[in-house]
């Protein structure tokens, strides 16, 4: 997997939950003690904590065999949380074909492939 798909994704994703922290939407910024501000921040984090696996994935090249293979467990599952995230806007014009990807899938790609 490329650091790319990760990138491509976490855009997205941040793309669509930014207006809905703004005040005009009522949340408080997100900040409120409301249901929807927590959902929002629960799911702002989610995307935060799951877009860390770039980092592994610039780790993988180094790594020994079995770190290896923990490594690409880690980003497989946190590829599926963010693309779990994005597919909740799959109705969206901005939203690609990679996003109901695998990451196994991405694997067999080339990148040019799967790019939007």
């Amino acid at each position: 997997m490329d650091v790319r798909h990760f990138e491509r994704i976490t855009a997205f994703i941040e793309a669509r939950l930014t207006p809905l922290f703004a005040e005009e939407t009522g949340s408080e910024n997100g900040f409120g003690m409301d249901d929807t501000s927590r959902a929002l921040r629960a799911l702002r984090n989610a995307a935060l904590e799951a877009s860390v696996a770039k980092g592994l994935i610039e780790q993988r090249e180094t790594a020994e065999p079995a770190v290896r293979r923990v490594i690409d467990q880690a980003v497989e599952h946190h590829w599926d949380v963010l693309r779990g995230i994005a597919r909740q806007w799959e109705d969206h014009a901005d939203f690609v074909r990679e996003f109901k990807r695998h990451a196994w899938e991405l694997d067999e790609a080339p990148a040019a492939a799967v790019a939007p």
